[in-house]
This record gives structure tokens, sequence and C-alpha cells, in this order.
């Protein structure tokens, strides 16, 4: 019989989910695993041989990985496995064809033909900027280890492999899908990622300024005793230096019902065409949970009610993510809520992982004057790719703005239509990973360390990861799981030069300020 590793705790501390631990490093000892093995396990190691040679076959790669790599990988899946049961499972899911905790890593002719030769987005510039607090000193471990304060996880990459030692909890499966992306920036560009060793905090609002002082508790005498901290998150804003990094739910909302987004991105553009958009709702369009902060308490004073004297153009409504879990999200599909001509951005406690659902949509997006922003959004520009709203008058802004679009059709659909394109084109996957990668490729230049593994991480692989977890977690990992590398990402911009930048912001100040002088003007001719 198979002998059991020892377990330990996963990312989320679950007795269900482990991961085997060991000498790190350790190799097997064995070198042919269908030899000098009980009979039991060699019966089982010539059956799982065979097949694997089958499919190699098929997939008309026999000749290029030669029969000792398919070995050799096939011993490697021996020794991740945790369990006979596991062992079990595993045989199933080849044989059976039904799952995805993958057995090789198959490289298709076809995928290394779709190339990346073309320059990265626009937005991909920002990177710089986000690492420029740290171009000149670079990143020292003592820096890295002030960065723990407000980390969920540490993540170490080491010869293309993944090892996270894990500091918090994180709300939901934040930390797990989190860890799901980086494994799957592994498997596209595999050995291609350079060694680091970086914090990650899944928290949404901001804990430290850009001094690294807590921002919560933080006065004029407090003085600064921490240096700027390189701490990745999903948003970022200007009062921090956050390193912005892709969220979680790239690879699926388990929790919300929300698929991975290669797959969304599809449905919400077949969303789109089922009903024109001279043929929507003129009106603007809210559904979420409205408790989180006050400024969506504010935000459902503009729905039309008994109580309300104007009409503001405004049709939202209060999602309670309990009840509708337990009526089957019949509700919340985003691909379905391109029916109404215009639809709302509104942040929460900091930045919402909804703006990508809701730009992606061809209705205009208005867009409540943010605090935050995501790795995407700083190359997105007011009455281009969407109309500003004001956030200290929410109901008169919104209404302006509808009345705007539904008197100027075709400017309005053509902010739709840019942002909607944008989504599609300028943020599918194959950029999110490349973003992740010349991130990480950047920021690996400024350690000034050599990245080790600490003695309390453990080792993390996408077949493990999956197979701990069942329904839609498991579903979604499935279905997002990088089936084939690619030989190289897209080309990498240069930095902003000052001038530049400097231009860039004062014409986004500029359209911000042409519409709240329209506004102004509107509000002033009704009132006479």
């Amino acid at each position: 019989m198979l002998q059991q590793p020892k377990l330990k705790r996963d990312l989320k501390g679950g007795h269900e989910n482990r991961i085997p631990s060991g000498r790190r490093g350790e190799a097997s000892k064995d070198t042919y695993p269908c030899k000098g093995t009980p009979l039991q396990e060699r019966l089982w190691c010539l059956k799982m041989l065979q097949f694997l040679e089958t499919r190699l076959e098929r997939e008309k790669i026999a000749v290029e990985m030669g029969k000792n790599s398919a070995v050799q990988g096939l011993w490697a899946i021996r020794r991740r496995f945790i369990t006979s049961k596991s062992l079990i499972v595993l045989v199933s899911f080849v044989v059976i064809g039904v799952g995805t905790c993958p057995t090789t890593y198959i490289e298709k002719e076809e995928d290394q033909e779709q190339q990346s030769a073309a320059t990265c987005p626009e937005y991909f510039r920002w990177i710089h900027e986000d690492l420029r607090p740290w171009a000149r000193e670079g990143i020292t471990r003592a820096t890295l280890s002030r960065a723990q304060l407000g980390a969920s996880f540490k993540l170490v990459i080491v010869n293309g492999k993944a090892y996270v030692e894990k500091y918090r909890d994180s709300f939901q499966t934040r930390d797990v899908f989190s860890v799901w992306g980086f494994l799957q920036l592994l498997r596209r560009y595999p050995g291609k990622v350079p060694d680091l060793e970086l914090m990650f905090d899944c928290a949404d609002w901001a804990e430290f300024d850009k001094n690294g002082v807590d921002a919560a508790n933080a006065t004029d005498q407090l003085p600064v005793l921490f240096p700027r901290l390189p701490l990745f998150r999903y948003c970022g804003s200007d009062n921090t230096n956050y390193i912005v990094f892709p969220d979680w739910s790239f690879w699926g909302w388990a929790e919300l019902n929300i698929k991975p987004w290669e797959s969304l991105l599809k449905d919400i553009k077949e969303g789109n065409k089922r009903r024109r958009w001279v043929e929507r709702e003129p009106y603007a369009y809210w559904k979420g949970n409205p408790f989180v902060h006050e400024i969506r308490y504010q935000l459902m004073k503009c729905n039309i009610s008994y109580k309300q004297k104007h009409d503001w153009n405004v049709r939202l409504y209060p999602l309670n993510w309990t009840q509708e879990s337990g009526t089957g999200y019949r509700k919340s599909n985003v691909a379905n809520q391109c029916h109404y001509r215009y639809k709302i951005y509104i942040e929460g406690r900091a930045w919402s992982a909804s703006g990508k659902y809701i730009l992606a949509c061809d209705s205009p997006t208005l867009y409540v004057k943010a605090r935050f922003y995501d790795f995407f959004t700083r190359s997105m520009n007011p009455m281009q790719h969407f109309w500003p709203i004001k956030d200290d008058d929410l109901c008169k802004s919104i209404k302006f703005a509808v009345d705007w679009g539904n008197l100027h059709k075709q400017e309005a659909q053509e902010i739709g239509k840019a942002a909607s394109e944008f989504m599609q084109e300028k943020v599918k996957m194959d950029y999110v990973y490349d973003y992740m990668f010349h991130l990480l490729t950047e920021y690996a230049k400024l350690l000034k360390f050599k990245p080790t593994i600490p003695q309390d991480a453990v080792e993390v692989w996408s077949e493990t990861l999956a197979c701990r977890h069942e329904g839609l977690h498991r579903k979604f990992m499935e279905e997002s799981l990088v089936t084939s590398p690619r030989r190289s990402p897209c080309t990498m911009p240069p930095p902003y030069d000052p001038p530049s930048l400097n231009a860039l912001l004062q014409s986004k100040a500029s359209s911000f300020k042409q519409v709240e002088m329209w506004e102004k003007n509107y509000w002033k001719n009704r009132s006479t």
C-alpha cells in the first residue's frame, strides 16, 4: 500500500483541504516507478503508464516528450497526491475523462503558434509607476519583512515552483484563487517567471499610506516608522503605494457564482446582442449590496419610490447574496444585466471587482467618483470610456447624465461601445497574464536579496489545489486551468516620462471639469 505523507493545514486552514509536507526540495530516490515497488503499486503504475502513453500518442507528441519524460512526469504526480484515496480519484478522473486534475502538462502545437508579438496595452506603463517608490534603493529583505504587517500570505517562486506561507485568513476564498492565478501564470510561461518573494494582501481597504504608516490610526504627529511597504493588492489609490495586481475573480468568484473572466467575457458579449441599445430601458441601473459603505446607502436614496418627489432616472435593486445563493443565483447573472441604457459603477468599502463586468456591458457606465483604482482603469478616460458622476450630489448628477445620454444617443452609444471593446480586447485573459508576468519580472529586478523558501512555507501545485475543492470552486479552477504554455508575452511599453504623465492627468482633470460645468448649467437652466 502507498504510504500516507504527513499532513499540514492548507491555505484556508481546514481539515478537508490538505497539503503534503515534508523536507523541502527532497528528491525522490526512485528513478523508475514501476521497478522495486510492491505488487499493487507496480500494477497501478504500469496501468497509468500505459494510459499515459496512449494519451501522448493521441496528442501526437509522444516523440517530442519521450517515454522517459512521461515516466518521470507520472512519478512526480504520484508523489504529489496525498492518500491512496486521492490516487483512486486521480485514476477515475483520468480514465473517465471527467475532471481536470491534470496528469500531464501537454503542450499543443496550435498554442505554440499563438504568439503575442504586439505591444502591450497602454495600462502596462503603470507598472513602472507602481514600482517607482523602490526604483532607486530597491527592496531589501528587511523592507519586505515589514510588509508582512499587512499581508495575507507570502508567495515565493524558486526555480519555477510556488511556495506559500499564510499569515491570516482572507474573506471567502480570495487567497486560494489568487494563488491559483499565480499557478496558472507559471503554467503559461514555464521557466520564465523569475525567482522572487512577495507579500500579498487580499483585503479591500487601505491599511498603510505612502510612507508605510497605519492609515486608520495616522495623525499629524505620528512619525514615519516604516519604509514604504512593497505590498501587492487588488487596488491602489493616490494616497498609497500598493503594487496593484489582478484580483482573484479573474479566475472565478465561486461564492457569488460568477464565472472566470475568460468565459464570462464571452457571455457578456452575447448578452450585449440581446437588445439594441435604443430599445433598452432609458434609465441608470445598479444591482448590488448597498450595506457595505455609506456612499452606496446614499445612492439608494435616488431610487424611485412613493416617497420621492422626483424620478432621478435611476433603477436600483438591492441584492442579498445569502438569499440569492439559496435561490440558485437566478437574479444575479452579470451577463444578463445589459438591458438598461446606463449602468452605475460605485465603490464599496474600496474598489469593487464588479467594475470589469459593468464596463464590459456596452451600455455607458456612469462612474461614481472613485477613491481607488485597479490595474487597468487608469488608462480609461472620462467621456471616452465612461461618464463621470459626482459623489457629493449623486441623484442630480446621475439624472443629468441620463438626460444627456437620451438626448445625445449617438455619443452615449459610442461611450458604451468604447468601454466594452476596451474590456474585450485590452483586458482579455491573454493580457491579464502578460500584465502579471511583466509586473513580477520588473518587481524581481528590484529585490536586493536571493529569494529563498521559508521554513513554514508549503509548495503548491495546480493539481493538488484543484483536487482539494469541490462544487463551484473546483468547477471554476478546472475552467480556468491553463492547459498549454506560450512562448512569450506582449512587448512591454516604455515608462511615462514626466511631461507625458502630467499631460495625461491634466487631460483627465479637464474632462471631469467639463462635465461638471455642463451639469451646473443644466440645473441652473432648469431652476429658471
